[in-house]
């Protein structure tokens, strides 16, 4: 059993990804071909947004948002503590201060009645996660940011496709950020992301940073970067994108029905309202972890920990003068979250066996 079933999706899409790369290695634009024109179009109608602009990782669209949005030394950037290294790291990388944010325990996103009191004259930007597939409360983050004329970059990296009142993830805020890591909902087959606006102030600065820091070659306006997406991975997503639709309508299904045949065994996600999910991770909370975990692994089943640590416990992060008690419902929930097999070819016979070695372990 796969925790994440790749070699299933590429054998189903096989046919289609490898015409697709050949078209690639035949025309040889490897860097900035066309399909990265293609999927960029692509990707800016799905989301619903004027401007896609693909980059070479989740993290490099976090960071180049960041830097388009001029954020650096002596600014603060308020996020969560529960998330990957990657949304904060890219603070530092810019030269300015994380903020944390307690998380809500329900849905494990920012818990958006706690960010107002965290707001300074230094605080620049919000960066909201989207975690294990559900958009936060961003109607209520964006309210909030627009009264202290502060930006929001959404985090969208396991939120991809998902809705919020209609909107997509990446859609929701003034930029959205989003990785194709191999693992998320939509993944290419090596490193990738995009970054989603529709201000076309800010799109052209991203896609100059991007590129060496100048939109036209030998002319460089900015202090840029090497950012820039392969041709041969936008083939690879530009098969992907054209099913993945169905795939997240399976994975909505799939993950409902864990939910109803887990709900009496442990805490399970809940959806909230407004929202759609598209399960990046199926997440469960147990108190036994370590006890379940070995169970399953010996009985075949894959798991995994999203994130058994916080930020604030990273060494890299103890200047930052936080301290274990600061932040309790992420602290909580990174010692209980446990993420079991979820991908859109998940039989259903394998998700009842998951269900029924779970009920044998779990204790309350």
């Amino acid at each position: 059993m796969e925790f994440i079933d790749l070699k299933r999706q590429y054998k189903a899409y096989s046919k289609e990804i490898k015409e697709r790369i050949e078209r690639v290695l035949d025309h040889g634009r490897f860097i900035m071909g066309p399909e990265i024109e293609e999927l960029e179009e692509k990707l800016a109608s799905y989301v619903g947004v004027r401007h896609a602009v693909t980059v070479a990782s989740g993290t490099m669209a976090l960071e180049i948002a960041l830097r388009a949005l001029d954020i650096g030394p002596g600014d603060e950037v308020i996020t969560v503590p529960f998330t990957w290294i990657s949304t904060a790291e890219v603070i530092y990388l810019v030269g300015a201060r994380p903020v944390f944010v307690d998380i809500d325990p329900v849905t494990y996103n920012i818990d958006p009645a706690r960010i107002e009191a965290s707001i300074t004259p230094r605080t620049k930007a919000i960066i909201p996660v989207s975690l294990f597939g559900q958009m936060p409360d961003l109607l209520q983050i964006n309210r909030i940011a627009q009264e202290y004329n502060i930006a929001v970059i959404e985090d969208g990296a396991q939120s991809f496709g998902a809705t919020q009142n209609g909107t997509r993830s990446c859609g929701a805020s003034i930029i959205g950020c989003t990785s194709f890591f191999p693992a998320k909902p939509l993944g290419c087959y090596g490193d990738g992301g995009a970054i989603f606006t529709s201000d076309d102030k800010l799109a052209n600065r991203v896609r100059a940073i991007r590129t060496h820091g100048g939109i036209r070659r030998h002319e460089h306006t900015l202090v840029g970067t090497n950012g820039r997406f392969d041709t041969i991975q936008a083939a690879v997503l530009l098969v992907k994108l054209a099913h993945f639709d169905d795939e997240i309508k399976k994975r909505a299904y799939l993950g409902a029905r864990y939910s109803e045949m887990l709900r009496d065994c442990c805490i399970v996600p809940e959806i909230m309202s407004g929202n759609t999910h598209v399960y990046a991770q199926y997440t469960i909370r147990v108190k036994n972890r370590e006890e379940v975990m070995e169970y399953l692994n010996k009985n075949g089943v894959p798991t995994a920990i999203y994130y058994p640590r916080c930020l604030h416990e990273q060494p890299v992060f103890s200047g930052l003068g936080y301290k274990w008690g600061d932040f309790p419902e992420a602290e909580r929930a990174s010692r209980e979250v446990l993420s079991i097999p979820m991908h859109p070819f998940l039989e259903e016979e394998d998700q009842e066996r998951i269900v029924s070695l779970l009920k044998e372990v779990v204790r309350e």
